[in-house]
């Protein structure tokens, strides 16, 4: 007897921006998701800030500051955000509908982007009800990254923003790198 194969339609492309990278300790900032069909044409897009009292922000953000010191617009950008941000659990609901609302009910979501393994764990540990509606197999574009610098010496530039849509946007584009060099 053989399995399904799991043929997604779309992709859910998300990126978390954290207060580190340790979801027992660290916090989710923000959220961005983007759903794409195959092509990668923007079906929708959503963007999320997870609130969080001010004085535990600064404290998560100090706890890795060898990090956030390097990009100091991101981190003034997310503490200033933090003002109109909502609950954890309202983010997680608008999530949900956002993938209601592009995905079918009936099947998982493939979740794509750039080490998205380490933002699985934040959603595993702080979305439950998000991570029951994702596949998996996930679509990571630094498994890409790593195969094309080791046997190829192609890597693509890709800024770093540390910023949700702006990254999500970066890991497509270094995905259609790739795939470019890939001869058909």
């Amino acid at each position: 007897m053989t399995k399904s194969a799991f043929k997604p339609k779309q992709i859910l492309w998300v990126d978390l921006e954290m207060s580190g990278l340790n979801p027992n300790h660290d916090v989710i900032l923000e959220v961005g998701a983007i759903a794409t069909d195959w092509k990668f044409a923007e079906l929708g897009v959503y963007e999320g800030v997870v609130a969080h009292d001010l004085v535990t922000l600064e404290e998560k953000l100090a706890g890795n500051a060898v990090f956030w010191d390097q990009f100091p617009e991101a981190r003034g950008d997310l503490m200033e955000q933090n003002q109109r941000s909502k609950a954890l659990e309202a983010v997680e609901d608008e999530l949900l509908k956002f993938i209601d609302k592009h995905f079918d009910a009936e099947k998982p979501v493939l979740l794509g982007g750039n080490s998205i393994h380490m933002d699985r764990q934040f959603i595993d540990t702080y979305w439950p009800r998000l991570a029951a509606r994702l596949h998996y197999r996930m679509l990571d574009v630094s498994a890409w990254k790593v195969v094309f610098n080791g046997k190829f010496g192609k890597q693509f530039a890709k800024p770093e923003q540390h910023r949700a849509l702006g990254d999500i946007r970066g890991s497509i584009q270094e995905l259609q790198y790739y795939l470019g060099k890939v001869r058909t």
